[in-house]
């Protein structure tokens, strides 16, 4: 890697690390706003990077709708994109969502309490792990 890249991704990293995450307790709340504070790309033949959301396609926003069992972008995005959740179980102040989508299967946690959020999402030789803050849609 050469010394600018490796300049850029210390930048990244360095200003990912220094900026705060908003959240809130989202208990009991049934539609809620995430957003991507860091993601982290790994690829198998071992090399990770952390990158910019937009670069890898993760939507700035996703709402988690509880009752409908569905993720999807925000109308604002433009991007109407939309997928079921398969698995939810809510229990011990922790959310967990779990589906497949596009030869991709993803796994949220949210911590009801504080409102963060980790996901994981797999494909064939590559992860992705993102962190972020959750809050409720009213």
């Amino acid at each position: 890697m050469s010394s600018r890249i490796g300049q850029v991704f210390a930048t990244i990293a360095a200003s990912l690390v220094t900026v705060p995450v908003f959240s809130e307790n989202v208990s009991g709340v049934d539609k809620i706003l995430c957003a991507p504070a860091e993601v982290i790309v790994c690829h198998d033949d071992g090399y990770c990077e952390t990158v910019l959301p937009w670069k890898v396609n993760v939507p700035q926003f996703i709402v988690v709708d509880i009752k409908k069992k569905r993720l999807s972008t925000t109308e604002a995005s433009g991007a109407n994109r939309s997928t079921p959740i398969k698995g939810l179980i809510r229990e011990s102040g922790m959310i967990y969502l779990q589906g497949v989508d596009r030869e991709r299967a993803f796994s949220f946690v949210i911590n009801e309490g504080t409102g963060l959020m980790t996901v994981a999402v797999a494909r064939a030789g590559l992860t992705v792990t993102v962190f972020g803050a959750c809050t409720s849609v009213i």
